[in-house]
């Protein structure tokens, strides 16, 4: 499997706080089935994280990770605040392009609220060449008061990622309500475990796509989307078929 979503960086953000910390779940990755992991440290008014701090710390986890012998490959990143897109400009976003990627940007949303100007920021972020991928809107409170909303942006071309604590419900129930939700109606392209530490989000990637209840979808979530951004190959189709129109007539 391959995880798009992470804070193992140490120190950096409100993620691993160490890098004894940041071994830990790269350990807890490889045992879970995890093959790469993205670093994708926050990148907001709290955390504003310089592009070459992410870089410098990725270098110097991936040779921690090689001297002791964990068999995970750590990818660039970064999870950027709605709000601080108009604060950068397109180089940085490139150096901060998911699983070092350059197209594809990992974008949270703020927590409370649904932005008013968000179809014009991801129209204007295409146009220079970005894809979009939004991270967790299962958690949410518009998107689980009409979920129907995010189908609007994927028609548009912005992928969605879920948490894997949402799918099998270590987030409450409401979250692996609107989780299932967004699955069902095909308005989910891939699983991240969005992990801070071993105690917080632990990685759980496997527990989340056994919820899934699928095996073919859950193998596209975990393994086909992502590793085709890694890649930067093509989407592959969603193994069961179905596009938005059909589902949302569910």
């Amino acid at each position: 499997m391959i995880d798009l979503h992470s804070h193992i960086l140490p120190g950096i953000d409100d993620g691993a706080d160490s890098l004894e910390t940041s071994l830990e779940m790269a350990r807890a990755a490889v045992e879970d089935g995890i093959t790469a992991l993205a670093a994708t440290p926050h990148v907001r008014s709290d955390w504003p994280t310089p592009a070459e701090e992410m870089e410098r710390l990725v270098g110097e986890l991936r040779a921690a990770l090689a001297e002791a012998a964990i068999p995970l490959e750590l990818l660039t990143g970064g999870e950027i605040a709605f709000e601080m897109i108009a604060e950068l400009d397109d180089e940085t976003l490139r150096r901060f392009g998911l699983a070092g990627n350059p197209a594809y940007l990992l974008l949270e949303l703020p927590h409370y609220g649904w932005p008013a100007t968000l179809d014009h920021v991801v129209f204007d972020l295409q146009i220079r060449g970005f894809t979009i991928v939004l991270a967790h809107p299962e958690r949410s409170l518009e998107v689980q008061g009409e979920p129907e909303r995010l189908g609007r942006l994927i028609e548009k071309g912005v992928l969605v990622q879920i948490t894997a604590a949402s799918v099998d419900g270590r987030l409450g129930a409401t979250a692996r309500k609107t989780a299932h939700r967004l699955i069902d109606r095909g308005l989910a392209h891939m699983l991240a475990s969005d992990a801070h530490a071993p105690w917080l989000r632990a990685i759980g990637l496997s527990h989340a796509a056994e919820a899934v209840g699928n095996k073919a979808l859950a193998r596209w979530l975990t393994e086909e989307v992502p590793g085709a951004i890694v890649a930067d190959a093509p989407l592959p189709p969603r193994p069961d078929g179905g596009g938005l129109r059909k589902l949302f007539g569910r």
